[in-house]
């Protein structure tokens, strides 16, 4: 080494010595610096990037050798061969560039080592060859061990220089490969300088075309601005790069900021991918670029895609894992690191395919128990009668109505009633066969279709089958709570020719089966038809009696015990049919709940009824009775305050006689409806106590004015021990939470006689008065003095009064 020190110290120029390893520096930077842009390129640009970097390194390597030859300064007349110097160049670049192609290609084992020792042997060959250029007037002795060491020292900085620069595409990284490869370079080169020693020798004479040192210096010129142009196109480079990486993570941030997945591809490969994607597709964690665009979207083609710029295309991604996933794509072009490049949107649409799963089942089913609804079975049906016409084969319809679904309503409230629904779906789907539907198509009303029968008959067995299954008790209800139902039938093509036809038919067979008795099934028949037809038109003429001017109103007095005065008038309804007659209560009231118009029947008594109060001379009360279907689901104290307004008449005169059965259908809204009554100022009287469902809980919750007792247990008390008991135990109970107590359909001495020693309060029936027009009772709501009952109650209480006096 000292050697080489003595060499570089005495025998060379350092000025030309600095520059030589300066213009080294610049090459070496710049060539690593190109080989990044190689890395970035595609295809021919790759091959013309390995070849400037190539160009670059080549002359780094060969301008440094002969600057530092030029600040070699040896005492004897020298010069160059220029077909040698030619050819140190050319293989200088040649060298280089294969090992550079080999250090970027990915299929070689430790391709970067491998071409780097590449370079340093270009360093070599380089440099040897040019040595070998070099014409002086003595002979070149060589040092072998130096020469080995060169070489090696060539080879060693040359195989680091290539992994270290492209570990990493930064200027540390960068500036750290151009120096290991300046070292290679320069070690290799003032090594070999060192171990030649120049022996003159007057006999050898340079030849007269060696090119001068002079000349040479030109061209070391001219090549060093070969590299400095090469390093401001790398510098160009770099800014371009800097700018597109700033632009690119700009848009990657602006693309991971999107719900959205956004994919940007060129042609088939992605190259870039927000958080977004990678988090729907790539579930293990995996990164999308890099990828082939088809392995996520396999089902879409090329020419599918182009169409996503017009309009939204519905596809599966296929997610790492597998898993396929609903999506919708759009896809756009951009300029994306200063190319065209393709951008697709990629927008989760799973939820908005649950949705449109639960929208389309809402809109074909029934919420509560999971079956299909009447559109589901209307278009079941049509498609069996199509399927079914021209064949020797049957399709049957079942209705099915539940037995008394109304009175589980109302004692054990809507939410057993809904359970109960759930209950009959599940024993109905049980007993049925694949190929069967059911469906719910409103309130308690289901339906069955069974087809491909052989022949009508087969029609009953899935009938038995569903009433044994109602005969199973449910575990799943409350104690009490029993289910039954009624079955109708009809078949085509036997009984109906076409669906409505069919329908009407099984719908008349169920009524027929509710009227026999109810838990029983029965076939379509001709004559079923007429009793379907009777009722259908008995309701038609409930909606319209009102229109018709069919109904009437006619009043039973009401009356003190112990004064006998007559306080007020119950307001009873009547229908006169314009060809039935005269239609009882008993029977037209249940029909007008059932089918709806008793709000408006319900809303016609009370209007007419305190019209009527409100034309009396004597400010006596009137009762008008309240439906639970008026009382859960109209609007009453609306009504009655609106009709209280229109009439003049005092609220303190209305009583309002309400069921307890009515209440217990949802005591929550009846207890709110009754406070907005007595807010009003009417009074509130429970109709029928002593029947059904009778509470003490409910006359301590309510705010009742008054309990009246019904008919039943009066009419009983003179016959029955156990009636008189529960009568003396109501007025008890009446007498404890102090309200008053009516009895109801007084008709004999003997039940006065039992009332009076009682101490009933009020009483109606026949005993004081039948029902009649209210101009019957002139007597009591027109002139002055006191309201007089009639002259058999007060005989009977004189009667009485004579008796104890005895």
């Amino acid at each position: 080494m000292l050697k080489v020190y003595t060499c570089i110290a005495t025998q060379h120029d350092l000025r030309l010595v600095a520059l030589a390893a300066l213009v080294c520096a610049l090459a070496s930077f710049t060539a690593v610096n190109l080989l990044h842009h190689v890395g970035r390129s595609e295809r021919e640009m790759r091959r013309i990037w390995l070849a400037v970097a190539a160009v670059a390194t080549g002359f780094g390597i060969w301008s440094t050798h002969f600057i530092a030859m030029l600040a070699f300064q040896p005492a004897v007349p020298s010069g160059y061969n220029i077909a040698l110097t030619i050819v140190s160049l050319v293989a200088a670049i040649a060298l280089t560039g294969t090992g550079l192609t080999v250090g970027m290609s990915p299929r070689v084992p430790y391709a970067r080592w491998i071409g780097g020792m590449i370079v340093g042997g270009g360093i070599a060959v380089m440099h040897y060859t040019g040595m070998a250029a070099f014409e002086i007037a003595g002979r070149v002795v060589w040092d072998m061990p130096l020469v080995a060491v060169s070489i090696a020292l060539g080879g060693l900085f040359g195989a680091a220089a290539l992994p270290v620069a492209l570990r990493a595409n930064t200027i540390k990284w960068k500036a750290l490969g151009a120096l290991v490869l300046t070292v290679a370079i320069c070690s290799h080169h003032f090594t070999a300088m060192g171990a030649a020693a120049i022996v003159p020798d007057p006999r050898i004479v340079v030849s007269a075309t060696a090119l001068p040192a002079e000349w040479m210096a030109i061209g070391l010129a001219l090549a060093s601005i070969v590299i400095i142009l090469l390093a401001l196109v790398g510098l160009v480079l770099d800014l371009r790069d800097l700018r597109r990486a700033g632009e690119t993570a700009r848009m990657q941030e602006l693309a991971d900021a999107a719900v959205e997945g956004l994919v940007v591809y060129n042609e088939t490969t992605i190259v870039a991918a927000n958080h977004s994607f990678a988090a729907l597709a790539c579930v293990d964690g995996s990164q999308p670029v890099g990828r082939l665009l088809e392995s996520f979207f396999p089902t879409v083609s090329q020419g599918e895609l182009t169409a996503t710029a017009r309009k939204p295309l519905e596809a599966e991604l296929c997610a790492t894992d597998g898993s396929m996933i609903p999506v919708e794509l759009i896809r756009h072009n951009i300029l994306y690191a200063g190319k065209q490049h393709q951008v697709v949107a990629v927008r989760d649409i799973r939820g908005r395919k649950r949705a449109e799963e639960q929208i389309h089942f809402l809109a074909h089913h029934d919420p509560l128990t999971k079956l299909p609804n009447r559109t589901s079975f209307n278009e079941k049906l049509e498609a069996e009668f199509a399927a079914h016409r021209g064949t020797d084969r049957c399709l049957a319809v079942l209705f099915l109505d539940l037995d008394r679904f109304k009175e589980i309503n109302d004692l054990f409230g809507h939410l057993i009633g809904d359970a109960v629904l759930q209950c009959v779906a599940e024993k109905i789907k049980n007993v049925l066969k694949p190929e069967h539907m059911v469906a719910r198509l409103g309130g308690d009303e289901f339906a069955v279709i069974v087809p491909g029968l052989p022949s009508p008959a087969y029609a009953t067995r899935t009938a038995e089958a569903i009433l044994n299954a109602f005969d199973e008790t449910a575990v799943n209800l409350p104690a009490g709570v029993t289910i039954g139902t009624s079955i109708g039938i009809a078949v085509f093509p036997n009984d109906a020719p076409d669906r409505a036809t069919l329908l009407s038919h099984a719908d008349a067979a169920l009524y027929e089966a509710k009227l026999e008795g109810r838990g029983i099934y029965r076939v379509f028949e001709p004559s079923m038809g007429e009793h379907l037809h009777d009722r259908r038109q008995f309701e038609h003429d409930i909606r319209h009696a009102i229109s018709r001017n069919e109904f009437s109103l006619v009043f039973q007095p009401q009356a003190e015990l112990h004064s006998n005065r007559v306080f007020g008038f119950e307001a009873l309804l009547r229908w006169d049919h314009g060809t039935r007659g005269a239609i009882a209560p008993t029977v037209f009231i249940p029909i007008a709940e059932e089918c709806g118009a008793i709000l408006k029947i319900g809303e016609w008594v009370l209007r007419t009824a305190c019209a009527e109060a409100a034309t009396w001379d004597r400010p006596l009360g009137v009762s008008v009775n309240v439906s639970a279907v008026q009382l859960h689901g109209g609007n009453l104290p609306e009504l009655v305050e609106e009709v209280l307004k229109e009439t003049g008449l005092d609220p303190s005169r209305l009583e309002l006689e309400i069921t307890e059965s009515s209440l217990i259908k949802d005591i929550g809204r009846a207890l709110a409806v009754l406070h907005k009554l007595k807010d009003l100022g009417v009074q509130i009287a429970m109709d029928d106590f002593g029947t059904g469902y009778s509470s003490l809980s409910n006359l301590r919750a309510f705010p009742f004015d008054k309990i009246k007792v019904d008919q039943s247990l009066v009419r009983a008390v003179d016959t029955s021990d156990e009636a008189a008991a529960v009568m003396r135990a109501v007025f008890g109970l009446a007498r404890g939470l102090k309200l008053p107590v009516l009895a109801e359909g007084v008709e004999t001495d003997a039940e006065l006689s039992f009332l009076r020693a009682e101490a009933c309060d009020e009483m109606q029936g026949y005993l004081l008065g039948r029902p009649c027009p209210i101009a019957e009772f002139a007597q009591h709501t027109s002139g002055e003095g006191k309201v007089a009952a009639p002259q058999r109650l007060r005989k009977h209480k004189l009667r009485v009064v004579k008796d104890s006096a005895a």
